[in-house]
C-alpha cells in the first residue's frame, strides 16, 4: 500500500531541490529523515517536512506499518516561473527569474 505527498508552489529552485531529493530516494523513511536533518540547506527542511507529512497520511489510512515505509519514489517538477526585473543603466532592464517547484512523494511498505 502507498502514502503519497505533494508539495506545490515551493518556491526554491527545482535544480537545487533535486539535488537534495536525490539523497533520499529508495532509503527507508527512519534513515531519510536522518540524512536530511544533517543537511544544513534550506530545501532539506521543506523536503522533510513533506516526508512528515507522507507518514501521517500512511497512519491515518490505517494498514500501513510506518517502521516498513522506504521512499519509493520522490519527484520534483518545474512550477511556474516568476518574471521580475532589476533596472540597469541607460534606461535598460534585467529579467530575474524566480523558479517554483512541485515536489511529490510516494511512500511505500517493504
Amino acid at each position: 500500500m502507498e502514502a503519497k505527498a505533494v508539495l506545490r508552489y515551493s518556491r526554491i529552485s527545482p535544480q537545487k531541490t533535486r539535488l537534495v531529493a536525490d539523497q533520499v530516494r529508495g532509503k527507508q523513511i527512519g534513515e531519510a529523515l536522518r540524512i536530511l536533518g544533517s543537511m544544513d540547506k534550506k530545501r532539506a527542511s521543506i523536503i522533510s517536512k513533506l516526508l512528515n507529512s507522507a507518514v501521517a497520511n500512511a497512519t491515518t489510512t490505517g494498514a500501513i506499518d510506518v517502521d516498513n515505509l522506504y521512499v519509493k519514489t520522490i519527484i520534483v517538477d518545474e512550477g511556474p516561473t516568476l518574471k521580475r526585473f532589476r533596472p540597469r543603466a541607460q534606461g535598460r532592464a534585467n529579467r530575474i527569474l524566480k523558479r517554483t517547484s512541485h515536489v511529490s512523494v510516494v511512500l511505500e511498505e517493504m
